[in-house]
């Protein structure tokens, strides 16, 4: 039986017909998670198949493809000119394949990779919809390379405000185990995980199940972790406190991977701790709880972390509890982002960091550690708890000036040190390859916590003409 689209999918499905007819040949297509970006694909699919059309359909992981297979069958896709693979083993066939006069892309923030460029080079004729809950890369190239085009769809406060999302608390760690000045970023934009498990307390495990214990008690939770042994230690921990948990990940074996999931559905388990598995797609109806161990820098990933307990049903309010400290990184989930802005390849800026957090000032209530946007605060007043003053007012005591004499050398040093400030600004939006003197390569491996070997090792090869 095919599914019905609800409104605002219907809404999608539309707009991407109106593109169409305007020209556009690469759309990007976006919607928050939990919003049924397959059915709306699915149903783009049967409507080409019915007129004779032949759709490809691609996406990067095997238990999604399953998954979005089962889906366009349901919605009387014709599978006989349906071609639906990972990406991984489309690209090394493309030569091969029968050419496609639709290519839908799910969680297309991926879609920049060499793997995706290459089927859409050998299909240039192609309608491309690249559909994804968040069209902005951790890189500095963006979609905007292969779109003409991007469809918004309706925020998250107004799929929420219709009953399509559950309403959240949304709560930052008492104890933020974290050291942020550790976290280094790799060439991804992401941090590495050997400085995430540098950067991460130990004490984060027992702060964790406290966490749990006190915000969400027995509700059904989804713990995201950065490595394999940090999710065993917090499922030990859970275990050990009388909280039925347990670990996985990809070196799971596939059976002790589907009976954990099978239980946790079935509600006889109560946590279930993973590294990289639940991000895209996977469904996990009853998740009420969402616990983030692992510190990033994706947009992407928070997005999907976040919004995993999000599924609807009456009554429910689902928790987020926030170990690492992402909420200062990118604000709420539900912030307002200007999608269309961050969809536009372009060096950073001070504005870059505003617009990835939506625009949204949030502040953290003392007492009951509750994030919220600064707008729901009124009269001082945490609107979780009622403690007040959540915002602590400056202090301001006399002091009785001091004058003291300035002399030439101290004003030499202030202006090295205004100086070097500035190659500091000049360079923290800059690319390795628009730095130009070796101050500012010095600068640049200061703001990265780059050792000096590097400086050499870059100016050499820049004086080289090699960068």
């Amino acid at each position: 039986m095919a599914y019905e689209l609800r409104g605002y999918q219907r809404e999608l499905v539309d707009r991407i017909r109106q593109s169409l007819a305007k020209g556009h040949r690469h759309i990007i297509v976006q919607s928050p998670p939990r919003t049924g970006k397959t059915v709306v694909m699915a149903e783009i699919a049967r409507k080409a198949t019915e007129r004779g059309n032949r759709v490809c359909f691609i996406i990067h992981r095997k238990e999604v493809l399953d998954q979005a297979k089962a889906t366009f069958q349901e919605q009387g896709v014709d599978p006989t000119l349906l071609e639906a693979g990972m990406v991984q083993s489309l690209t090394k066939h493309v030569d091969t394949m029968r050419s496609p006069e639709v290519i839908l892309i799910d969680e297309a923030h991926h879609a920049l990779a060499k793997s995706y460029t290459r089927i859409l080079e050998a299909f240039p004729q192609a309608y491309v919809l690249l559909f994804t809950a968040t069209p902005v890369r951790t890189g500095r190239n963006q979609l905007d390379q292969i779109a003409d085009d991007i469809i918004v769809g309706k925020s998250i406060k107004e799929l929420t405000d219709l009953g399509f999302l559950a309403p959240f608390k949304y709560y930052g760690a008492k104890d933020k185990d974290v050291d942020d000045k550790k976290l280094r970023r790799s060439s991804t934009g992401d941090y590495i995980t050997a400085s995430i498990e540098d950067a991460v307390s130990k004490k984060i495990y027992s702060h964790t199940v406290d966490e749990y214990l006190d915000k969400a008690g027995g509700k059904q939770a989804v713990v995201y972790t950065y490595s394999v042994e940090a999710a065993h230690h917090l499922a030990a921990e859970f275990n050990a406190r009388g909280i039925t948990a347990e670990a996985i990940d990809a070196t799971t074996p596939a059976q002790v991977r589907d009976t954990a999931v099978r239980n946790f559905r079935d509600q006889q388990l109560k946590v279930l701790v993973n590294v990289n598995l639940f991000t895209e797609g996977i469904d996990l109806p009853n998740v009420d709880c969402v616990i983030m161990v692992r510190p990033t820098m994706s947009l992407a990933l928070y997005m999907q972390f976040s919004m995993r307990c999000l599924n609807p049903r009456p009554g429910k309010v689902a928790t987020i509890i926030d170990q690492v400290g992402n909420w200062e990184r990118f604000g709420l989930p539900n912030s307002n982002r200007d999608w269309k802005a961050l969809a536009k390849s372009k060096a950073k800026s001070k504005k870059a960091n505003s617009l990835k957090r939506g625009g949204i000032q949030v502040v953290q209530c003392p007492d009951c550690f509750a994030v919220v946007e600064k707008s729901e605060v009124e009269d001082n007043k945490c609107p979780e708890c009622s403690y007040s003053p959540i915002f602590k007012k400056r202090e301001y005591e006399e002091q009785k000036a001091e004058l003291v004499e300035i002399k030439e050398s101290d004003q030499l040093k202030r202006i090295k040190e205004i100086i070097s400030d500035q190659v500091l600004m000049n360079v923290a939006t800059k690319r390795i390859d628009q730095l130009h003197s070796r101050k500012e390569f010095e600068a640049y491996a200061k703001l990265h916590g780059y050792k000096p070997g590097w400086v050499w090792y870059m100016w050499d090869k820049k004086q080289k003409g090699t960068i």
